[in-house]
């Protein structure tokens, strides 16, 4: 399979590997390890956004905390706001550089899902091939999973952005306390603080949703 490239936005993509497929037959024999090659090239190169985040603790570097104050909230890299003294949290630099980061997102969610119509549009061909159908198949199949996580990500991406216009954004929606720049960076989305989330998960696993 072609190797994923990566778009401006910062989130990766996967190539088509299909338009290779019109070529290249795969083997009746291969059927089934087609499939799987095929499953396991398109989840390892599943846009960025979709996948957890690190769970490694970001350290601040105090050579950096007074960046904010010469740059653009543009212009500011995850590190220089994560090292910002902690009685600027959430002020309107802070607010600003995350509603960048969000609006990025948000327009290359809308670019991935105007790629995913365009690619099942080109592979409309027929392939004689039975592997080689399967294969295109379970590619569409991912793709389209991939895109419906994203949509939903996309209505708390929409309302992420509505908080930060009513100054609401980076406290916690159950007991008010900051959330953490850390953690907003892991996930720009988070409406709620790590130790709150725990307890929620905790809550759902002896008492189901």
């Amino acid at each position: 399979m072609p190797p994923s490239t990566v778009a401006a936005g910062g989130l990766a993509r996967s190539t088509r590997p299909s338009a290779r497929l019109t070529q290249l037959t795969v083997p009746s024999m291969a059927a089934a390890a087609a499939f799987d090659a095929a499953k396991a090239s398109y989840i390892n190169t599943m846009p960025t956004t979709m996948q957890a985040p690190s769970l490694i603790a970001a350290k601040k570097d105090p050579q950096l905390a007074n960046n904010w104050k010469t740059k653009s909230a543009e212009e500011l890299t995850d590190a220089e706001v994560l090292a910002m003294p902690e009685e600027e949290y959430m002020n309107d630099k802070q607010m600003a550089f995350f509603r960048h980061k969000l609006v990025l997102l948000k327009q290359d969610m809308h670019n991935n899902a105007g790629e995913t119509a365009e690619n099942l549009r080109e592979d409309t061909v027929v392939v004689p091939d039975p592997a080689d159908r399967a294969t295109i198949e379970e590619e569409h199949a991912l793709e389209l999973r991939t895109r419906d996580r994203e949509r939903k990500l996309l209505k708390k991406i929409e309302q992420s952005i509505t908080r930060i216009d009513a100054g609401d954004y980076g406290y916690c929606d159950e007991t008010g306390e900051p959330i953490g720049v850390g953690r907003l960076l892991a996930r720009p989305t988070a409406t709620l603080s790590l130790e709150a989330q725990q307890r929620r998960e905790l809550k759902q696993k002896m008492f189901g949703d």
